[in-house]
């Protein structure tokens, strides 16, 4: 399997697995900041879809935070990892002291990615939900619980690479899932990429702002709280 040149190339690519969506009215990308976001920008120039971010946080594990214990996502969504917390005997104090962390990041980010312009209206909509790799899916799966209870029609969890284990996991939640390659190997996101630089949040701004200018939005609906929630039900 081939590396991807950068993330552009991988939105162009991933575009191809999803080209029955193009122009289509009820079609929204909702793009996973940071690294999601060039991703889906591509996606949603190629697919002329309104493009929004949708801002999921890690829980990383203390000390090995690559490592996810679980994920929020803004919606008030929280999903944790009981057995991977109980298994490496983390306190409950310190996932509380990360979480409230998050929770702040979280908060920040939608302030400075959306400014003034609230979330897109999903509901009744069929939406892709992309990253630019998925690793262990807990982000994913609380992206894909935030938009469920935003009350979208139809998710799709797409990524350019993601490993046929989690891939597994996720058709459990989404109704679709949607990668160009998926390697059993897989040894981390950015190893299928010869260029992984950091996306910075200048970045993301400016493809938003792109994004807008070009036309690519939707009338929105009221922004939403960001509140913790403690239970999570695993979509039927």
């Amino acid at each position: 399997m081939r590396r991807f040149r950068d993330r552009s190339e991988a939105g162009e690519l991933l575009a191809l697995e999803l080209g029955h969506l193009a122009d289509r009215s009820d079609c929204i990308i909702l793009a996973l900041p940071r690294g999601g976001v060039p991703v889906g920008y591509e996606l949603a120039c190629i697919l002329r879809a309104p493009l929004d971010v949708l801002v999921v946080r890690k829980l990383g594990v203390p000390g090995n935070e690559e490592l996810a214990m679980g994920a929020i996502a803004t919606g008030g969504v929280r999903l944790l990892n009981d057995h991977l917390v109980s298994a490496l005997g983390i306190p409950a104090q310190a996932v509380a002291s990360i979480e409230m962390k998050e929770l702040a990041e979280l908060a920040r980010r939608e302030r400075s990615y959306r400014g003034d312009r609230p979330p897109l209206d999903i509901a009744g909509k069929t939406v892709v939900i992309v990253d630019d790799g998925i690793a262990t899916g807990s982000t994913m799966l609380a992206a894909i619980e935030a938009a469920r209870r935003r009350g979208a029609r139809r998710i799709i969890a797409a990524a350019p690479v993601a490993p046929p284990s989690v891939i597994r996991i996720l058709e459990q939640h989404a109704d679709d899932v949607r990668s160009v390659i998926t390697p059993e190997d897989f040894g981390g996101v950015g190893r299928w990429y010869e260029d992984f630089t950091q996306t910075e949040d200048a970045e993301v701004h400016r493809l938003l702002e792109d994004a807008h200018h070009a036309g690519l939005s939707l009338e929105q609906g009221p922004p939403e709280p960001i509140i913790p929630f403690h239970n999570h039900q695993p979509r039927p």
